[in-house]
Order: C-alpha cells, then sequence, then structure tokens
C-alpha cells in the first residue's frame, strides 16, 4: 500500500477527509447527507446558482429530502457548503461525480456533464486526491475518456491519485432504500486500490467491490436494462390482452402467487426518471464498436416508448364510444411526475402524453400535488385544483401517476370517461360496473 493511498484511508477512518460532490440533484443531495450524517465535512459543486442559494441557506429544494439535515449540517454545524466556484475543487480528498448522463437528439449517449467535470477536476487536480464517478454510463467511460485527462496533468492514477468508479442506485422517494441501505459496487482503475473505495463507501453502506471499472459499469447497465426489458414485456403483453379482453392487472396478480421463478412487473404509461428510459441505449451505443447490434435491447426501447401514443389512443377510442372527439375535448391528466409521491419529472410519460393530446387538438389540464408549476417547451402550465368541477367537467380523466394522497374513488365517481393507466382504481368497489368507463392501462 503507498504512503498517499494509506494517508487517504485513514483520514476515512478518523473522519479527516473531506468529501467534494459534484452536482447536488436526487443522487448528490442524498450521498451528502448521508456523510455528513458519519462526519465527514462535505464541499458541493453545482452549476445551477439558485440550488446553490437555498442549500447554503438551509432550504431544500427536493420534496422527498427533508430540509431539517440542510439546516441541522449547513447552519448548525457548518460542515456542508455549496458552490459554483469549482476553482476550490482541490480542497476535498474525494470528488464524487454525480451528474446527468442524458441522451442526445438521436438516444446517442451525451457525456457532456461528466466530461466539464472532468475537465475541472484536472484543472485543480493535486497530488492525493481521489476521484469517483457515480453517473450510470456505458462500460469503458471511466478507464477511456476520464483517465486520459486527468493524466494529461503529469500525475498517475495509483500512484499521484486514484480514479474509480461507483455507480449511483438511488430510488427516489422509496422509503425503504435510502442511501444507506443500499449496497455500493465499487471499483478503481488500477489494479490493488479497490480498498480505497471499500473503505470510504464503507463508512456509510456495504460494498460490493469488483475488479474492474467496466464491471462496475455494466452492472449499473444491466440492472436497468434487466428492467426495462422486463417492463416492455408487460407492456407488450398488456397491448395484446387488451385486444383479447383479458385483465393484465389480473393475470399479473395470477401469476405472483408461483413462489419462484417469477417476478412481477408492471405495465404503465411509458418508462420515467433519469436511468430506466436512457441507460440500456448507453449500453447499445457502445456495442456499436464491437460490431454488436443489441436487438432485443432496442425492442424494449421500442415498446416502452411507444406506450404514451397507446395511452392516447385509448382515450381517442374511449371517447368515440361516447360520441367525443378527442380534438373537442377537455383532458384532465391526473399526476404527471414519473413516479408516485414525488416531484421528479425526468423522462416523465406524462410529459409526452400531454404533448400528443394537444397535437390533436385537445385542451389539457392537470393535477399534482407533488408538481404546482410546469415548465415545458416555453410554455407553462399550472396545476388546477381537484374539485368537483374540475372532475365533471373534463370529457376525459387520464391517471398517468397514482399518487397516494388521491382520493380514486372520488376520482371514480365524478369521471365522465376514466382512463387509468396504473391500475389505481383497483381498490375502487364501484369501479366495477360503475357508470365511468374505466381503461386500465
Amino acid at each position: 500500500m503507498t504512503a498517499l493511498k494509506k494517508r487517504l484511508i485513514l483520514r476515512v477512518r478518523d473522519r479527516s477527509a473531506r468529501i467534494g460532490l459534484i452536482g447536488l440533484g436526487y443522487v448528490g443531495l442524498p450521498l451528502a447527507r448521508e456523510f455528513l450524517r458519519r462526519g465527514f465535512r462535505v464541499l458541493g459543486f453545482d452549476i445551477d446558482p439558485l440550488k446553490i442559494e437555498r442549500i447554503n441557506a438551509g432550504l431544500g429544494y427536493i420534496r422527498h429530502i427533508d430540509d431539517g439535515f440542510l439546516r441541522e449540517f449547513v447552519i448548525a454545524r457548518n460542515t456542508f457548503t455549496a458552490t459554483d466556484d469549482f476553482s476550490r475543487l482541490n480542497e476535498p480528498d474525494f470528488i464524487l461525480i454525480c451528474v446527468p448522463t442524458p441522451l442526445g437528439a438521436r438516444r446517442t449517449p451525451d457525456l457532456t456533464y461528466v466530461l466539464d467535470s472532468t475537465q475541472r477536476i484536472a484543472a485543480r487536480l493535486r497530488r492525493g486526491q481521489a476521484v469517483v464517478l457515480e453517473s450510470t454510463t456505458y462500460p469503458g467511460t471511466t478507464d477511456e475518456e476520464m483517465l486520459p485527462i486527468l493524466e494529461r496533468t503529469g500525475l498517475e492514477a495509483g500512484r499521484d491519485f486514484f480514479l474509480g468508479y461507483s455507480p449511483e442506485r438511488e430510488d427516489p422517494g422509496n422509503p425503504k432504500y435510502g442511501t444507506s441501505a443500499i449496497p455500493k459496487v465499487v471499483s478503481s482503475v488500477t489494479a490493488g486500490d479497490v480498498d480505497l473505495f471499500e473503505a470510504l463507501y464503507g463508512e456509510i453502506t456495504r460494498t460490493v467491490p469488483v475488479s474492474t471499472t467496466r464491471v462496475a459499469e455494466a452492472s449499473k447497465i444491466l440492472e436497468n436494462t434487466y428492467r426495462a426489458v422486463n417492463i416492455a414485456l408487460v407492456n407488450e403483453l398488456k397491448m395484446l390482452f387488451d385486444r383479447m379482453g383479458i385483465d393484465v392487472w389480473e393475470v399479473i396478480a395470477a401469476s405472483s402467487t408461483k413462489p419462484f421463478g417469477f417476478q412481477p412487473f408492471y405495465p404503465g404509461p411509458g418508462l420515467g426518471g433519469h436511468c430506466i428510459p436512457i441507460d440500456p441505449f448507453y449500453l447499445t451505443h457502445k456495442a456499436k464498436e464491437y460490431g454488436f447490434d443489441t436487438r432485443f435491447i432496442r425492442l424494449a426501447g421500442e415498446i416502452n416508448t411507444r406506450q404514451p401514443h397507446y395511452v392516447v389512443e385509448k382515450a381517442e377510442e374511449v371517447l368515440r364510444r361516447f360520441r367525443k372527439s378527442i380534438g373537442r375535448s377537455r383532458v384532465l391528466i391526473l399526476g404527471i411526475a414519473y413516479k408516485k409521491d414525488i416531484d421528479d419529472l425526468r423522462e416523465s410519460p406524462a410529459l409526452d402524453v400531454i404533448r400528443l393530446l394537444e397535437a390533436d387538438g385537445a385542451h389539457v389540464d392537470y393535477h399534482d400535488p407533488y408538481v404546482p408549476l410546469l415548465k415545458e417547451d416555453g410554455a407553462e402550465m399550472k396545476s388546477v385544483a381537484l374539485t368537483d368541477a374540475a372532475l365533471s367537467g373534463a370529457d376525459a380523466v387520464v391517471i398517468i401517476t397514482d399518487h397516494s394522497s388521491l382520493d380514486y374513488a372520488r376520482v371514480f365517481r365524478l369521471s365522465q370517461v376514466l382512463v387509468d393507466a396504473r391500475n389505481a382504481t383497483a381498490r375502487v368497489p364501484e369501479a366495477v360496473g360503475g357508470a365511468s368507463w374505466i381503461v386500465k392501462g
């Protein structure tokens, strides 16, 4: 063990190591909270000045993350500071990169945020620092893209600094699996140095060391591709069973009674969030370098991205049964966050549903208790109050996100036409054989 690595490990164990985080969003902020709770000092970096201002005032901006920890560690203990001054990147001992990895216009990987962060680190990189990428990406990003940038400084990985990859596994709003309850896969670009990252992340959760950064990167891609493919399967079966007059939700419930060999996945209006709709395409892109066509993954992506169209088609179909045209109808969308009980709009299928309905001439309103204002493509929409008049006055009500706070019995009772893409009305007794027309997604 080199003297530099030994010193870093000792600084971790005595809590004198300072943690730097680039990106203070849905991944970075929960990670900061865990390190702060274990007694570390954290310096957070972000390019959003409003976010920086709120954090330094002890105010949160993510609904499911309590403001209390900010007030405690920013104001009372003064161990957490946020800044947009990247010249301070030489101060932390560990720099964790938690920035978005979106898709470009042609659904190709966009590593702009990762590479910009790496360039900023390289400009201030000093001997004895350790850098970890947490953003989801394709295998080879850490050693092929980041390592050359950092070593152009003249410093050598494994000798002067350390570079690793540890994929984020956040599930926003999940009360059962917070950051400290989820095992952390850790890896290093240099053989024999994974123990440094085990020491760091071992302070906040259980670690799972792997042999290379490529294995760690691939593990994250596999996790999300696994979910995307299985969700695509049930989405396709949903469309088939609909034609056959079979309730897909009842089928899944019956199959779920098998105690082995079956794991339930559920259909919906499309995939949302930063990971599942995006990550498989990162692997598809990388596969092309090896002359490999990931046909199965591409097909799953096509099925899942088709679901918002399917929801709109079902709304049009049901309205026609009541001799109404979608182009002359008022449609009320219930829930626009990508999943229930959070305020996260990233890749939400509701946005596509709204765009498609408006393109067909519908007048669209939405209600979401977690998203009071929607800014999209330069336009603004405000969440409408879920009054009796709003429900009964809509020609069609479409449930996209099944927030727990909504009274679905009331929604069913007052809706003229109801398209339920989340099976939210499953526990409403009167929904069976009631007056409204229910189409379960």
